[in-house]
């Protein structure tokens, strides 16, 4: 799988987690998609945001995300 392919996957599942909850921060959501690196649940949330389908409240220390 190239690393693109894995954004997009990782965005699905995070966009069906978001979609479910309403709103969560980065450890609910990670817990929810089951992804244990940052780094990988940071190239999901990019990938929705540049859509244009997520929205973020909260603080830069502790982001809270929610689909728009």
């Amino acid at each position: 799988m190239t690393l693109e392919e894995k954004a997009g996957t990782l965005a699905g599942k995070v966009w069906e987690f978001l979609n479910a909850t309403g709103k969560a921060d980065e450890k609910e959501i990670m817990k929810g998609i089951k992804v244990r690196r940052s780094t990988e649940f940071y190239l999901a949330i990019g990938w929705l945001l540049r859509e244009g389908k997520l929205e973020v409240s909260g603080t830069a220390d502790a982001p809270v995300f929610k689909l728009k």
